[in-house]
């Protein structure tokens, strides 16, 4: 048996667009995802976010599979423009019930509400005004946002994420243009960056401030990375994939962790990269109470020889290009249906590498998970791979542990099958099947498998 620490956090998470619905319900604004995904080619099927798993109309519905099925800590995000329409001005009044509903019949059920402030849901009209997070006007809307839920749900709510995945909203949504608001640049992605980093630190100063003696809570930022293991010994691959980890998830870690960019990033970019004020930088350093990490693969990395065909074929956005790095995976590597190598020992050389760089922060895995062509048979998905997936990885979690890493909490992604952003409704990764026709939902043997390990901490 491998068991985690007594104390250990075992939860499962979703995201405001992937599964609410409710597009356009009780007051609620557009969001910059309501636009892409309704926009001709932008998504599998032409899917949208408009219906999802109708989970603002089913919530107590959903609770009560979380309940049934062990589970204590529950990660979700707010939609902004259900709070506020247009990003800034007045409040709707319905939304704050919804999320006040919402966290009330949580705690009921004895789960523990952890709340995402912003997981990609711009609102449509601060992207329309003045471009999303290409203005630094962003920063001051987002520090507004930000108070209103810290002052209507912070007596209730314990632990804040302030952004999910600042990368892919910078290079998926600013730099390659795959993502909502679909913009390509090769430098806009790293203004996007500069301004989601600033805004993280205002929200979280403000928090410090004004609310957190008072409620007791704990913030931070949730970063994804990949391991990037080098493809051979040789010194300059081992250098590649140290720079692609610095250009992925130090990028954003570095100003929190250390007060601003990676050297490699200021040298490869010069004047591309924003700089950060010394005011700034005091802000950013020491903004994270914990370092939320999601991870879901692994991939190879060395030097590149920079020709055009290997540019264009991993080129993202201009980020890889930046890097100087060509990345790939070993083809006897068992692929999910979204075709991410499973390699559990990237998880534990990754939380090693934070462990070693970041002075031993507490880190919370806020997903990790993995996609399948679930079958519905005579009322059963026996996602046998899911559970060798998560059984692959959470041992792994536990040999970081052993070796010293500051693991203290992992959230399966996702609850329940979702609107999967570009794939639309394509790809499956809950422990709950969902029938998008019906909206029945029926557990997988993961959900079965995760309950028993919740209630053994550990497997």
């Amino acid at each position: 048996m491998i068991h985690f620490p007594k104390d250990f956090i075992w939860g499962t998470a979703t995201s405001a667009y992937q599964i609410e619905g409710a597009a356009q319900t009780d007051g609620k604004g557009l969001s910059i995802w309501d636009d892409f995904s309704a926009t001709a080619g932008k998504t599998k099927n032409g899917d949208t976010g408009k219906i999802a798993c109708d989970h603002y109309h089913r919530f107590k519905e959903d609770i009560a599979l979380m309940k049934a099925a062990g589970i204590k800590v529950y990660r979700f995000s707010i939609s902004w423009p259900r709070i506020l329409p247009t990003g800034i001005g007045a409040i709707n009044p319905a939304g704050l019930q919804f999320y006040s509903d919402l966290i009330d019949e949580l705690l009921r059920n004895d789960i523990t509400p952890w709340v995402t402030l912003y997981h990609w849901d711009l609102p449509l009209a601060l992207e329309e005004e003045f471009g999303g997070w290409l203005s630094p006007k962003i920063i001051y809307a987002f520090k507004n946002y930000a108070n209103i839920c810290f002052e209507y749900f912070g007596d209730r709510v314990k632990h804040w994420i302030t952004i999910n995945e600042a990368w892919v909203v910078a290079t998926l949504g600013y730099g390659q243009g795959v993502f909502a608001p679909g913009k390509v640049s090769n430098d806009s992605l790293y203004l996007a960056g500069h301004h989601l980093l600033l805004a993280h630190a205002e929200a979280v100063e403000s928090y410090r401030n004004k609310f957190q003696v008072k409620q007791q809570g704990k913030i931070g930022m949730s970063n994804n990375c990949d391991w990037r293991e080098p493809k051979t010994d040789a010194q300059a691959d081992k250098d590649a994939a140290q720079r692609s980890l610095e250009f992925f998830l130090a990028w954003f870690a570095d100003p929190i962790y250390k007060g601003d960019y990676p050297e490699i990033m200021k040298q490869n970019l010069g004047d591309r990269l924003p700089k950060f004020t010394p005011e700034q930088q005091g802000k950013l350093k020491g903004s994270s109470d914990f370092f939320g990490l999601n991870h879901y693969t692994t991939m190879f990395a060395e030097a590149s020889k920079g020709n055009s065909k290997e540019q264009e074929v991993y080129g993202n956005g201009g980020i890889l290009e930046d890097q100087q790095v060509h990345l790939s995976v070993d083809n006897n590597w068992e692929k999910t249906a979204m075709g991410w190598a499973i390699v559990p020992w990237g998880c534990e050389k990754l939380l090693l590498w934070i462990k070693d760089r970041y002075d031993n922060p507490p880190i919370f895995i806020t997903e990790n998970g993995c996609a399948f062509d679930d079958v519905l048979q005579d009322g059963q998905v026996a996602d046998t791979n899911r559970i060798a997936f998560f059984e692959g990885y959470l041992s792994c979690c536990k040999q970081a542990i052993a070796a010293g890493a500051n693991l203290q909490g992992y959230f399966i992604w996702s609850f329940m099958d979702n609107f999967e952003w570009a794939e639309g409704y394509t790809k499956r990764f809950g422990i709950y099947h969902v029938d998008f026709e019906t909206q029945k939902r029926t557990p997988k043997n993961s959900a079965k498998w995760y309950s028993m390990v919740i209630s053994n901490n550990g497997f």
